[in-house]
């Protein structure tokens, strides 16, 4: 049985909570291809886990939530994309004839 006790962390990062958990370090199984993996913290949202960044025991809590929080402005919310801007509206030229039907020279009034 482990005695690895998982530790949580809960940032407010641009108005978004984000919460964080620590897993505990696996060792590589051979059998099922699986490299070994060290102490981990991991993005938990909506059932799903993201792997952050392997995790320092050693490390006072002030600093980790900063690399956490630093973690989350480059990686978690993604590019900025500027608003659109709307494209000027290109009228084609007319070419050639006045109209479709051909020149109106030598057309007689009706």
């Amino acid at each position: 049985m482990s005695l690895y006790k998982p530790q949580q962390l809960r940032l407010t990062v641009r108005n978004r909570d984000l919460h964080f958990v620590s897993y505990e370090a696996h060792a590589a199984d051979p059998r099922h291809n699986a490299e070994a993996q060290p102490e981990m913290w991991y993005l938990m949202q909506a059932g799903r886990r993201w792997a952050v960044m392997p995790r320092d025991p050693g490390q006072p809590a002030e600093v980790t939530d900063e690399v956490l929080r630093a973690w989350a402005e480059e990686n978690a919310f993604g590019v900025e994309v500027p608003p659109p801007v709307p494209a000027a509206i290109v009228r084609p030229r007319r070419r050639g004839r006045a109209n479709w039907w051909g020149s109106d020279e030598g057309r007689q009034a009706s």
